[in-house]
């Protein structure tokens, strides 16, 4: 069961997540570059995302399918989270 972090507590004043405290980007802005047409742009929002935030907001927020299909693109740039990610993708199916 997920406990994503509630929508009232996700963002600051500025409607910015706790997440992104390295870019001035609104959670309205995340999910748009999370469903642009560009997969480079989606692959890049999406390991950042799944490297810095809860697992929980980084599922909901940005999807087991697009993880699973993006994972070529992503898993080099998740750090130290990578061999979390790889063992719950592979766990979760």
């Amino acid at each position: 069961m997920l406990c994503p972090t509630p929508e009232s507590r996700l963002c600051d004043a500025r409607g910015r997540p706790y997440f992104l405290w390295d870019n001035d980007v609104t959670l309205a802005e995340l999910r748009g570059h999370l469903a642009a047409d560009d997969e480079d742009r989606r692959a890049y929002w999406l390991a950042k995302l799944m490297r810095q935030a809860k697992p929980d907001d980084a599922i909901v927020l940005g999807g087991v399918h697009e993880m699973r299909r993006l994972w070529p693109r992503i898993a080099h740039a998740l750090g130290r989270t990578r061999e979390f990610w790889a063992w719950y993708l592979d766990w979760s199916r």
